[in-house]
């Protein structure tokens, strides 16, 4: 990495965290992007300092883009979008879509994410073979993490502004949600 170096964001996607960084060289119009330490886009000695950047984050090809404006004379302002939204925005709807676990298995970190919509129940990046079924109070959604039983429940919280209620159980044992 150069001196360059101009901004740095961190996305949590339902196959982890991922760490962009973007290096803008303001003299030579370089523009540099890395996605968790790797480059994926470079462009040397563009004429025109400002404009937007595309790429692809993650295991499901996330569209990103980092927006160059200039501010005022040569101080410039990096924004990203992820699938069109600012961050933050995105961030927001994703609290919405999604539920995040954080756990501790036989001395592993694992990051569980419930794609609220599918359904899909993400571990540390892998999309993990589910199988759900519906019992008395809602919905079950049954999968395995190594020698341990992991279930999902779905029920309803009785209220329609709170809407289903999500809870991730490990051997029977519930385990609090994370907000990222």
């Amino acid at each position: 990495m150069s001196s360059d170096l101009a901004a740095v964001w961190e996305v949590a996607l339902s196959d982890g965290v991922h760490r962009i960084e973007f290096e803008h060289g303001t003299t030579t119009g370089k523009r540099v992007i890395y996605v968790d330490g790797k480059e994926i886009v470079r462009r040397d000695w563009m004429f025109k300092l400002v404009g937007k950047e595309t790429f692809s984050v993650g295991k499901s090809d996330t569209k990103a883009t980092i927006n160059i404006d200039a501010v005022s004379g040569f101080a410039y302002e990096y924004t990203l979008e992820i699938n069109g939204k600012s961050l933050k925005k995105y961030m927001e709807n994703r609290s919405k879509v999604t539920s995040t676990w954080v756990l501790n298995l036989d001395g592993t970190d694992c990051r569980v994410v419930l794609e609220k919509d599918t359904m899909d129940v993400w571990c540390n990046g892998q999309k993990t073979e589910t199988a759900g079924e519906f019992v008395d109070d809602g919905t079950e959604t049954h999968f395995t993490l190594g020698d341990h039983n992991c279930c999902v429940k779905a029920v309803s919280s009785g209220k329609r502004r709170d809407g289903i209620i999500h809870t991730l159980l490990v051997d029977g044992t519930e385990i609090a949600e994370c907000t990222e």
